[in-house]
């Protein structure tokens, strides 16, 4: 006999159970390389912050770096009321002609400066952002001393450009060399050209103080000998900052534009600075010839170029005694100084900074 099948007595249950009703709107998936998809809603107990939430917190950030440069502009300006007041009551009464010429030569000073950038660097730059950058970098440099401020907002404007670390650096580094280098040079031929240099060597020290100079820049050159011999860890980033500024000064110096921007742009430099000077002393009735003024502009900048002094006030100083010892009169030295370190940083101190926010506004810095 063949045996019957037994009947199914109940319909197998299901293996998973019913999902519950829910009121949560389900978490878009995001897309992910991984093996899995991440969901992008956090735990109940999560507190990780969003996109959104990064970007309102970093605004204050940005805000506050885009106020400073106008805020310690206001700042050095109400700091400097006396001589602001006594500039603007000397030049009231200049001749506006020779004024206009000297803001002409002002202008001239950040085009030679955008082409020395340029020079020192095989990488092309763009012209506007370039020459936006140097305009913006005068006001800086009334920040921090020894030009530390045009180079760190050149230094971060390369960056942004994509340059790296090394090549920026070394880049500054043959901007400054030029312009030292082709400043001396300048000077030289004004020396030998001009019977005034008499007269300065009755302004130069003694050699005692010439001696204690020496001994600081020996003692400042033993030391850093001495760090890079014994700190291990500044040898690797100094030997590749030395062989990246050997390889671009090799690369730019086999190339007659960049040769003929970096050289030419830092003998012109000194040239258009001394101009603004001497049109500004012609204006208020300086009574030196033009030749004379250069090479006092020259010289002081030359003898105490290196004093880390914020905007300049040493050079000052040197030019204003340099200026007299010229045959200037006193009262119409410091006047004509005054009214060129007004007319080439003070006036331009406000909308540098404003240009120098909006690069660091639009990313550009």
């Amino acid at each position: 006999m063949t045996p019957t099948p037994l009947p199914a007595t109940a319909t197998p249950l299901p293996t998973t159970a019913a999902p519950l009703p829910s009121t949560a709107t389900p978490c878009p998936a995001i897309a992910d390389p991984g093996p899995e998809p991440v969901t992008a809603c956090p735990g109940p107990g999560s507190s990780a912050p969003g996109r959104p939430v990064s970007r309102v917190s970093g605004r204050p950030v940005r805000l506050a770096l885009c106020l400073a440069p106008v805020l310690l502009a206001a700042g050095w300006a109400m700091a400097n009321r006396p001589l602001v007041y006594g500039g603007v009551r000397r030049l009231g009464v200049a001749d506006p002609g020779w004024l206009l010429a000297g803001a002409g030569f002002t202008c001239l000073t950040w085009v030679a400066a955008a082409c020395v950038r340029q020079g020192a660097l095989p990488d092309p730059l763009p012209p506007g952002p370039l020459l936006a950058s140097q305009f913006a970098a005068g006001a800086a440099n009334h920040v921090l001393p020894g030009g530390l401020g045009a180079h760190a907002v050149t230094l971060r404007f390369l960056r942004r450009r994509g340059v790296p670390l090394e090549r920026a650096t070394a880049s500054i580094g043959l901007y400054s060399l030029a312009r030292s280098s082709a400043k001396a040079v300048v000077l030289l031929v004004f020396l030998a050209a001009s019977g005034a240099w008499r007269r300065l060597g009755d302004l130069a020290p003694d050699g005692r103080p010439l001696v204690s100079l020496a001994a600081a820049v020996a003692a400042a050159l033993a030391t850093a000998g001495v760090l890079l011999t014994v700190v291990r860890p500044l040898r690797r980033p100094m030997a590749g900052l030395l062989r990246a500024a050997l390889a671009d000064a090799r690369a730019v110096h086999t190339r007659p534009c960049r040769v003929l921007a970096l050289w030419g742009g830092a003998v012109a430099m000194p040239l258009v600075q001394a101009g603004a000077l001497a049109c500004v002393g012609t204006s208020l009735g300086l009574g030196l010839p033009w030749k004379q003024v250069v090479l006092a502009h020259l010289a002081a900048g030359t003898a105490v170029g290196a004093v880390p002094a914020p905007g300049g006030l040493a050079v000052d100083a040197a030019l204003v005694w340099t200026l007299v010892a010229f045959g200037a009169s006193p009262s119409v030295a410091t006047a004509t100084v005054i009214g060129y370190r007004m007319l080439t940083d003070w006036v331009p101190l406000v909308p540098g900074a404003l240009v120098l926010s909006s690069m660091i506004r639009a990313k550009a810095l």
